[in-house]
């Protein structure tokens, strides 16, 4: 009986979890918790939220990729050099204390919501690529693939304002690019881990029923809804995203 409970809790955090991400990230704030409260331990946990994120990921990027949002082909280069700079990042992470970067990527996160807050007109509508896609996917690729490998939080967030504010993507299209990225990085994530024995398959398969669940109608709602949802749930991600980063550091 104690099981099934368990499972439940772990189905329905990821169902809400998958929800969230899909439409503007941050479903590690509702799925790790949920890991933690039933036992697991925290490496553990952070292998098993991966493995189970991967499945949401992978579902808003195929519903995304399905409404013309974002063509896979188009994105090769830019899924290679995440995947590689998340390798290196969570290859890194084991021989390196992260702990510095949660007083920093705070920082970082509250330019980003007050820069959102106070340019309403930031993907309203496509508008000119600053860089070529090639120079973009070269850096942040590289700079935020290494970043989710080596610690993660925040990494929509980086992703949605870069595609927004150097591609010109209006914010539908930059949360569907978001994810084809972020399924680079959680992919080599979850191999790393899984090397590591840091997953729990049995709570990250239930979990994973959840995510595909949660992100099949997240993702549906935010090709709905566009901006008029994902700019202030997107809003709201981030300083929660600042708020749990805060907390862990102090507290």
């Amino acid at each position: 009986m104690e099981d099934i409970l368990i499972y439940i809790i772990l189905f329905v955090a990821a169902l809400f979890a998958g929800l969230i991400d899909s439409i503007a990230g941050g479903g590690g704030l509702i799925a790790l918790p949920a890991l933690l409260s039933v036992g697991v331990p925290p490496q553990v946990a952070l292998g098993t939220n991966k493995f189970q994120s991967m499945f949401g990921v992978f579902t808003a990027a195929r519903h995304y990729r399905h409404s013309g949002l974002v063509r896979f082909r188009e994105e090769k280069f830019g899924f290679i050099m995440t995947f590689i700079g998340a390798g290196i990042g969570a290859l890194v992470v084991q021989q390196v204390d992260p702990k510095i970067l949660g007083y920093i990527i705070p920082l970082f996160l509250l330019f980003i919501a007050l820069y959102t807050i106070f340019t309403p007109s930031l993907g309203k509508h496509q508008t000119n690529s600053k860089i070529s896609k090639e120079t973009f996917f070269l850096i942040f690729g590289s700079v935020l693939g290494f970043y989710d490998g080596f610690f993660g939080p925040g990494v929509g967030a980086f992703w949605a304002m870069a595609f927004m504010s150097l591609l010109g993507y209006e914010i539908r299209k930059a949360t569907a690019h978001t994810k084809v990225m972020n399924l680079s990085s959680n992919i080599i994530s979850v191999i790393v881990f899984s090397i590591g024995g840091s997953i729990m398959f049995l709570y990250g398969i239930v979990m994973a029923a959840g995510q595909i669940i949660g992100a099949h109608l997240g993702a549906k709602l935010a090709v709905k809804k566009g901006i008029a949802i994902i700019r202030p749930l997107y809003i709201v991600i981030v300083f929660a995203t600042i708020a749990r980063l805060l907390y862990t550091q102090f507290f």
